[in-house]
Order: C-alpha cells, then sequence, then structure tokens
C-alpha cells in the first residue's frame, strides 16, 4: 500500500506484519520484502500517484556492452565475470574531437618547447598561455620540473627514467589535445628519437616543436637555478648541455634565436608562437 506524505513524499507499507520483519530503522533490507514499491516507478501530480512499472535494472543494464577480448559483449550476459580483463570500452556516444573543438573555437595541438636548461622554455610557454588566454583559447602548460613533482615523482634522472618521463608527458599531451586544449610542453627533451615518438603518436598536424636555439655559454652564464655550476663540480652528473648531449631539432616548426635583435623578449616569442597558431588555423575551429 501507498501513502502520499504531502506532495512529494511516498511511504511503502508491507502487505502483512511479517512482509518486512527484517526491515530496522535506517536499514532496508531487499530480499526479505516483497514490496510492490520495488517494481514500481512514481510519478506525482499534487496528491494523486500514478505508478509505471519499470523493467528490472539486470534486464536493462544489458544493452550496454564492453569489447572482451576483442569480441563485444554485454557485462551482464550469463557467465560473465565482472574481473574478466575488458580490453576496450565503446565511447562512441560521446562527443567527437570536433564537435569540443567547435565548441572551444580552436584547433587542439601541443606545443612542444625543447631547448638547454636556461634556455627559457618555462618563461616562453608562460608568455605564450597569457597571450593566448587574451584571445580568449584555452591552454595548458605542461612543465617539465613541476610534472616531476607529482606525475612523474617516481622517476630518477638516470637515462631510461629520463625517456619515461618523456613518454608520460606525450601521452598527458595526446589526452589534451583530443580534449580540444592547446597544449604547452615545456621540457628539455634532449634526444630526437623520443620528441619524433611523442610527435608520432598524433595526428599529423597536432605536434608543433618549437626548438629554444639559445647557445650553451648564454645559458650557463644566466644559470637560473644554479645547475650548471653544480654540474661544473662534478656534483650532478649525467647533465644536459655539460656531461650528457643534446640533440637540435633538424626539422621544428618553429626556431626562436637569441641575439637576434628582433625577438629577445618572452612576449615577442610568444607573438611568433601565436603567429604561427594564427596562420595555419590552430586558433579556430
Amino acid at each position: 500500500m501507498m501513502t502520499v506524505v504531502g506532495n512529494n513524499a511516498l511511504i511503502c507499507r508491507p502487505q502483512s506484519e511479517s512482509c518486512c520483519a527484517s526491515m530496522k530503522l535506517g536499514v532496508l533490507k531487499l530480499p526479505a520484502c516483497n514490496c510492490k514499491a520495488k517494481s514500481l516507478g512514481f510519478h506525482i501530480t499534487g496528491t494523486e500517484v500514478k505508478t509505471t512499472f519499470l523493467p528490472p535494472v539486470r534486464k536493462t543494464e544489458t544493452s550496454r556492452t564492453v569489447h572482451i577480448n576483442g569480441k563485444s559483449a554485454s557485462s551482464h550476459q550469463p557467465g560473465y565475470n565482472s574481473n574478466d580483463e575488458i580490453s576496450a570500452i565503446d565511447f562512441s556516444g560521446f562527443s567527437e574531437k570536433s564537435d569540443r573543438q567547435e565548441l572551444l573555437q580552436q584547433r587542439g595541438c601541443v606545443i612542444w618547447i625543447t631547448g638547454l636548461s636556461g634556455s627559457g622554455k618555462s618563461t616562453v610557454a608562460c608568455a605564450l598561455g597569457r597571450g593566448l588566454h587574451a584571445r580568449g583559447k584555452l591552454t595548458y602548460i605542461l612543465d617539465g620540473d613541476n610534472v616531476r613533482h607529482g606525475l612523474n615523482r617516481d622517476l630518477s634522472f638516470a637515462a631510461e627514467d629520463r625517456a619515461e618521463n618523456i613518454r608520460r608527458i606525450g601521452e598527458v599531451a595526446k589526452l589534451f589535445v583530443d580534449a580540444g586544449v592547446i597544449c604547452i610542453a615545456s621540457l628539455i627533451s634532449p634526444y630526437r628519437e623520443e620528441r619524433d615518438a611523442c610527435r608520432a603518436s598524433l595526428p599529423e598536424g597536432d605536434f608543433i616543436e618549437v626548438f629554444m636555439d639559445v647557445p650553451l655559454h648564454v645559458c650557463e652564464a644566466r644559470d637560473p637555478k644554479g645547475l650548471y655550476k653544480l654540474a661544473r663540480a662534478g656534483k650532478i652528473k649525467g647533465f644536459t648541455g655539460i656531461d650528457d648531449p643534446y640533440e637540435p631539432p633538424l626539422k621544428s616548426e618553429i626556431v626562436l634565436r637569441q641575439n637576434q635583435g628582433l625577438c629577445d623578449s618572452p612576449d615577442d616569442f610568444a607573438d611568433v608562437v601565436i603567429s604561427y597558431l594564427d596562420k595555419n588555423g590552430y586558433l579556430k575551429a
């Protein structure tokens, strides 16, 4: 039996005293209760209650499919074990990348700023982020130093860990690009092979390499973190530019050079990148 309390509350009363004997205050033990309310849907208008029989939850959920071991299968088919490995999930009902780009009125891409320590990568990345924000564009900066405080805090500076550091950042940047965001990745990334691998993981045109072409002696003279001094003293091993190589890009989309008398400020450098994005259609859907 159903009782209406006010206009929007329902109380389920058992058909017999023994029907819900196991129900305690604040606890509903469904297996012990045969109340019809479990299979009813309710629509309240004023004081009138209309009931509608709803299909069992299990029957409704069988329409959800996943791909198990390469085959499409219902997550509630007889014999299906929820602990089975699921290799892929069908996201076809979600919006496409083009829809997200239309919403943001921009093309998702990764701007990969590479160069020696002290070349100004982070400073230019921040200036670029401000410049694009002023134009109403959504960006996110992945800075090599900051990422090591969280996502990559378990990695050292050994060769294999440095490679894994680049790979992870590349995968995160790829997700941002798929979301339609302009992702600015600022990190030394000294090896061509690792940068090229990140480029290859993205659709053509979604990876824009920006090379901070600043000579070693200029970077070492700046030495904003004192790292070159420590490396020269032998207190840091494998430091890029001192006892570990830096492989400059051969075919980067943008090269930013110091001491040319034209583009010496971070904002000037940022404007060069923004002009490239605008010219090549990244600042519109």
